[in-house]
Order: structure tokens, then sequence, then C-alpha cells
């Protein structure tokens, strides 16, 4: 292992795209950077220009087009004529805005190629110089010339801010510094302290050229935060002297041209609705209108129940603002709602929250529609602020989309943060080499990268050579072989995985999407080859999380590689778990080998070695149930045996009682284990035992007992039949005596709502399986219409478990027929 030497090398997003296999987020999908590159000038925009035949003599042109500080012109007369077309160089052409000829007694003359077609040249540039817009004059002449717009806020300059948490207020701000467009900005009269100072894009909404507070009126006074710090008197005197220097400080008003504007809004106070906290945009959390300011701005709290709670957490907002949403909006997106600190219980309902605050929901209507269409799709890379430390940008990967809004990782950040959710609109996300190119501090991974001048060779005595293929820095068309490991630039270099698609997939593995998966993978760093090797066949199963589960570290094992964070979705949620893999090739193999193992399916399904006509494991001879018995985890201890005389699996077939015996105990255990909690860590991690679905037995060995027991039963609200044994709940006696105790229902089910239903499952036996419930959002219309193969198919449950459930569904379809059906 070279970690002994580690050197960290300058990051190189090229490298490290290509190393994770991850795309960059298209450039077009950041529009304020696309606004804030443009400089200034824009096709239409109309100016006098020398022309070349007579340097004495000027004439208007029209812009065509702009490319950095080039300007393609057309002189007006020509029309749609392109052969006249011109570029000229702002720095150095002689260009001016309209009226300076007048202005500077210079002489407007028609230019000889268009002559003939302007016979009255004062009628002439009367019509087409009523309504057209001038090139800016500050972009032409003086000290400005030549300059993007956006350099022309210098550190120095000053603009208005508003009151964040009081927006009919603003405060005068000074630019510390200008990164692209990302200004650093401190509050005017606190000089000598960074305390208060903020980052914002300079065309965010409640950023303001001085003068503006006034235009409008609204008060300019420092924020409430800082009044303190100086006496009324001081504040004045800073006032005065802004004014005095206002127009060295001065940034040009048609620099905030592009803003966004800010609409009317409909929200009225008591409101309720859902919200990001601009803070710590970790949850979104139900919040309150706290205030209406007028009809563009309005104030909002994040809900606190606690009565001793610290501060509230207000910010003010507008019609446009990022991070708000109507009541359910997380629910109908399959994504969680953080409940108001102090509300009582865990499940928290809109319903009865509104009713108990005695609160009405914002309508639909207050909030703009959401888009889909904006380029961003999961696992793109980009550059993003740091919401805790705004000092930071860092790398950030798109982990979750949801309409216009995106779910970040933050990779690198000094302290490791939740994902945070983004605006796809947000000022604070840039594309990939963004830092680089305004000479910013990018935050770089923390991975280790192995010192260049560190190079490792192993060479195994067994050669098999895979391919010829051509290597950069020096390694031209060298031969690897499937044992070698070799480090390039520093990263660990190992053979092709091969993806067999005739060797048999097991349980876990869907056939038809193993058939899709590429040939093979790599040669590269192992690391990463592994990782995208799994994170093909997780994606390949019927159930993802189920395979990631199956995969992930066992605690309690020996630690002998490097632990990955690898990811699984399924039915809308998402799954996270550390999965070890190996850093060096001599190791591939066996790792291949045993993977395969613990996912059932053949031993060379996917390996360094391409299994060509037949198998050498001749796993095409097995069923899939014999199979997984062979190759399975409870036959282990026969790993890497050829599978030949199946004398003993018949055997194991013939004594089931025995086998029976044991997993009935298997099944009471797990139930132990879970009773508190059936999956309910958000993702596969290695605290998530998750009891749904822990040591599921292969599916095709319920079959044909599942096939039996839907003949036997019928449609009559008590029958039920058993005949698997090693699931078996309770005897059906039991049962029976059971529905004989009727249930008496408070309410009628029909009118349930999911937390009714929720209550209800927590009441009975079957309690850890009402987070199941509670996610597919099952109401009491839905729980009467379910049948042991519906709960079967929908909710992934094995024999025993739905057996033992719809025993307490049909205890509640019997009560509401002897109670309330008609």
């Amino acid at each position: 292992d070279a970690g002994s030497s580690v050197d960290e090398m300058e990051f190189n997003w090229d490298e490290y795209l290509e190393d994770t296999g991850a795309t960059a987020a298209p450039h077009g999908s950041f529009k304020h950077v696309d606004t804030s590159l443009q400089n200034g000038f824009a096709p239409g925009m109309k100016l006098e220009v020398a022309v070349k035949s007579d340097q004495n003599t000027y004439w208007v042109a029209t812009i065509i087009t702009t490319c950095g500080q080039l300007l393609l012109l057309r002189y007006d007369g020509y029309g749609e004529d392109r052969k006249a077309d011109f570029w000229c160089d702002i720095l150095t052409a002689d260009l001016h805005p309209i009226g300076w000829c007048e202005q500077n007694k210079k002489i407007l003359k028609v230019p000889e190629g268009i002559k003939d077609k302007i016979p009255d040249q004062e009628e002439f540039l009367q019509r087409v110089l009523k309504g057209a817009c001038s090139a800016p004059a500050n972009l032409l002449e003086g000290l400005h010339r030549g300059k993007n717009p956006l350099d022309l806020i210098a550190p120095g300059s000053r603009l208005e801010l508003q009151n964040p948490r009081d927006s009919l207020e603003a405060w005068i701000v000074t630019v510390m510094e200008n990164v692209g467009g990302r200004l650093k900005l401190r509050y005017e009269g606190l000089e000598d302290s960074d305390k208060f100072d903020q980052w914002l894009f300079y065309l965010d909404p409640f950023l303001h050229q001085v003068g503006w507070a006034a235009q409008h009126g609204y008060s300019l006074q420092p924020p409430l935060a800082i009044r303190s710090l100086r006496s009324e008197a001081d504040w004045q005197e800073i006032l005065k002297k802004v004014k005095e220097e206002e127009e060295e400080s001065s940034v040009p008003t048609d620099l905030f041209k592009d803003k966004p504007v800010i609409g009317v809004h409909s929200f009225s106070e008591g409101m309720k609705l859902e919200a990001v906290d601009p803070m710590a945009p970790f949850v979104i959390s139900p919040a309150t209108v706290l205030k209406v300011y007028n009809d563009k701005y309005f104030m909002i709290e994040i809900d606190d129940l606690r009565p001793d709670h610290p501060s509230s957490r207000c910010y003010v907002c507008h019609v446009g603002s990022a991070g708000i949403f109507p009541v359910q909006w997380s629910l109908k997106n399959g994504l969680n709602l953080s409940p108001p600190p102090g509300y009582p219980g865990q499940d928290f309902d809109w319903a009865d929250y509104l009713k108990q605050c005695g609160a009405e929901a914002a309508p639909q209507s207050c909030f703009p529609l959401l888009t889909s269409d904006h380029g961003f799709k999961e696992n793109m890379k980009l550059e993003a602020v740091n919401p805790v430390d705004p000092e930071e940008v860092c790398i950030a990967t798109v982990t979750k989309v949801k309409d216009s809004y995106l779910w970040l990782q933050l990779e690198g950040s000094k302290k490791p943060v939740p994902d945070c959710i983004v605006s796809v609109e947000s000022m604070n996300i840039f594309p990939v080499g963004w830092c680089e190119t305004n000479g910013y501090q990018l935050r770089p991974p923390r991975k280790a990268i192995v010192n260049k001048q560190k190079k490792i060779a192993v060479v195994q005595p067994e050669k098999q050579i895979l391919s010829s293929r051509t290597v950069h820095d020096g390694l031209k068309n060298q031969e690897l072989n499937s044992s070698d490991s070799v480090v390039i630039n520093g990263k660990y270099c190992c053979p092709k995985i091969y993806f067999n698609h005739r060797c048999f997939s097991g349980p876990y593995l869907n056939k038809g999407r193993i058939a899709e998966l590429p040939q093979s993978v790599g040669p590269g760093n192992c690391v990463l080859v592994l990782k995208e090797v799994l994170t093909l066949l997780i994606n390949a199963a019927y159930k993802p999380s189920r395979v990631l589960r199956e995969l992930q570290l066992d605690e309690e094992a020996a630690w002998h590689g490097h632990g990955e964070t690898l990811k699984a979705k399924y039915k809308g949620k998402s799954y996270r778990a550390t999965v070890e893999v190996v850093r060096t090739a001599d190791r591939v193999a066996e790792f291949c080998r045993k993977t395969c193992i613990k996912l059932e399916c053949c031993p060379n399904l996917f390996g360094p070695q391409m299994v060509l006509d037949k198998c050498s494991e001749n796993c095409s001879v097995l069923t899939k149930t014999k199979y997984t018995h062979y190759y399975g985890k409870r036959k282990n201890k026969r790993i890497g045996r050829p599978p030949g005389g199946h004398s003993n699996l018949e055997v194991a077939m013939k004594k089931p009682n025995k086998r029976r015996k044991r997993r009935k105990h298997f099944f009471v255990h797990k139930k132990k284990r879970s009773s508190a909690s059936v999956d309910n860590t958000p993702a596969g991690s290695p605290q998530g035992s998750g009891a749904e679905e822990e040591d599921d037995q292969d599916e095709s060995e319920l079959s044909h007992s599942l096939a039996q027991d839907r003949d036997k039963r019928k449609r009559k609200l008590r029958t039920f039949s058993f005949s698997d044994d090693e699931n078996k709940p309770p005897s059906p006696k039991d049962i029976k005596m059971e529905v004989a105790e009727k249930l008496q229902l408070d309410s009628n089910p029909l009118e349930w709502s999911v937390a009714d239903v929720v209550r209800f499952l927590k009441s009975t036996d079957c309690a850890p399986l009402a987070r199941i419930f509670l996610d597919q959002e099952i109401d009491g219309q839905a729980l009467l219409l379910l049948t042991l193969p519906t709960v079967q198919e929908c909710m992934d449950l094995k024999l025993g478990p739905a057996i033992k459930l719809c025993h307490h569904i049909e205890r509640v379809k019997l009560a509401f027929y002897q109670q309330f059906a008609n």
C-alpha cells in the first residue's frame, strides 16, 4: 500500500471526472454565470463607428454578434446584406455611443457602398434611430472601455443591501472581493470587522445600486444586528461620507438590468407552507407566514413548538424565493418533512397540524410553477457554496432531483455537512471549472492522492494476457495481465472486469438487465473500477436495496480493503451503504468470486476472466432453486468446489422438517431483533437492519406452496390456508379464535387517514410494518382493499408476515361490515 508516502496533488477536474466516471453539469444550466460573462454589448445595439475609407467621418452601425472584446458590426443601410460585415476590437477601434458625433462636432456621413440606397440622410437617421438602443457609453469611453461590466464592481465599490429580516430597510455595503460576480460584502461602518460579512452574487434580488432605497421609498438604516455598535450620530456621519464619495464608488445602474424581476405575491399572515431554511438548507420543515410587508415581500418563520426555543428562524421572501412549497409537497414527492421541534409524536400529519394550529394552508396559486427542464441529472458534478461556511466552494454531486430542486452532496468541506437542498436557479452553484477560471480555491476531495514519483508494479507468476491497450503517461501499448497491478499517475491500474452474460444470475439479479450491461469495465483504478461494477450490479437487481444490503460491509468482519459508499434506489426510496472493495489487482479475482457467492450467482458471472463458450462451473445445468442451495449462504462451506453430483442436495431437500425448524427459529430471532422498527433508516446503512427483507429465501422456493395456497384460498372473510410451515404464524385455529373476538371500532375505517391506519397497526403485533403503510400512504379505503396477494406483491412481504398482517386487516373488514356497512 502506497499510503505511507502521500502527497496532495493539485486538483484536476478532467482527471477527477475520468476517475469517477461522472459527468459535469452542463454550463448552459447556470444562467447567472452566463449572464455574468456577457460583455455588456448585445446584438441589435447601435453605435457610431469611424468609416474605414474616411477616418474623419462616422456612420451608425448595428451589433450583429459579440465575442469577448470583439464585435461584429454592420453599417445601417446594408439591410440583410452580410457581405459588408466587419469585426472590430473594442479596445482599439474608434467606437462611440449614439449622439457622440453631434456632441463632439464630428461628421456623420453615409459610406460610399450604400450612398445610392440612402437619398435623404437626415430622414434615414431619424427613422433608424427612433427607439434604438445605444451601446453603453461607459463601456466605450474612459477607464471602463472594453472591460467586462462585471469588472466594474471593484473592491471599494458600494451597493445597497436589503435587510434579510426586514425588507423595508436597506444599508450600504462595500465590496471587499469580486470573484466572478460573487461578491464579499461588508456593512459600511464596520471597516475593521469581518464578523457580519456576506457573500452574494451580484444579481441577487436583494442587492441594488446606491440610491435604490430612496428611489423606492425604503428606509436607509443599519440592520438591528449591528445598530448598537455605533451611535446614531456615527451612522449619520457614515451616510454623509457615502454621499460625498458616491461618484467615485458608484456602480453603473445598467449592470443590474438582468436581475430577476420580483413579482406580486398573494400570501397572507398566518398561512402555513413548507420551507427550507436558507441558513441550514438540509431539511424541509413546516413554516408560517409571519408578516406581510407589501405586495412584494413577506416574512416566513420556520415553525418551532418548544415554549423556550432559543431564537426564531425568520427570513424575508418574495414570490420567486427558492425553498418555499405548498403543504403536502414533500409527501407528494416522496420526501421527508421534518416535524417542528416540540411536535408530539413522530408521525407528522398536516391535516392534524393545521387543525391544532387553527391555520390554513397557503393555496397552490401562491407558488410559482416548478419545472424539470433544466439539464441537471443525478450523479452530475458541479461546484457549490457550502451554506455553513460561505467562504468555501466545494465539489458537489447531485444526489437527487425533484422538479427544479437539487440535493447536493458536498465533498471536501472542512466540516462534513448533510446533503443540501438548492434551486436549479440558485446563484450559489457553479459549473465545473468556475473556481479555476476565477482564481478561487476549490475545496478538493478528502481522498489522498498517491505521489506521482512512487510507482508500483506487482506481477504474479500466472499470466493471462487480456488485451493490448494504450495507457497515458508513457505506458503506451503495454500488455496488462490479469494479475498485474500498475500505478499510473498515482492510480492503481487493474485488469478489465468482464460480465459473462451466459452465466447463472442467481435469485437477486435480473437476467434481462444483466444482458444489457457492457461486456467489460476497466482497466483502471481498482477501487473505481470495482465501484462501477458493483453499481451496475445493484442497478441490475430485482430489488437494488436488497443487493446493496447483501454487499454491505459487515461491521464484525476484519477490514481488508477500502470502504466505498454505494447507493441504490428502489420504489422511490434511496438507500446507501458502505461496501468493502480491494485496492490491488492481485486480489480482484478473489474479490469478484466472493461477491458472486454473496449474490448466490455463478462465481464466474463477473471477474477478470472472460467465459467464452462454457462456464467452468457448469452453472447452466442447475435449476435456480438447486443452484441457490449449492452456492447460497447456507452452503458456503462448499464454495469453490465444482458442482458435480447432487446427492447431498437431494438429501437436503428430503429433510425439510429440520431445515424448516431452523428457519422458523431464525424468523423468530429476526422478529425479536427488529420489533422496534422496520427499515427505519432512510438508507441501507450499517445500522439499518430492516426486518422486511433480511435473510430472504429465494422466492422460487415458495412458488409451489404459494400456488397451493392460492388454489385453496376462498374469497370469504375468515378463510386462510397454510401450506408453508416454514413461515407459519399462529395456527388457523388460533386465528379463527382471534377473529371470533370481535374488534370494536370507534370510527368508520372508510374515513381513516394514513395516520389513523398507522395508529391502528401500532396497536397490534404488526407494529413494525406501520412504516410501510406510512411510506406508501395507505389510508382506510386502501386498507379495506388489501388482500394477501396484493400485500405480498406491493409490500414485498414473505408469506408468514403477510398472513399475519392480513389477519388484522380481515378483523377490520369484519368489524366494518358488522358496525358500519349498510
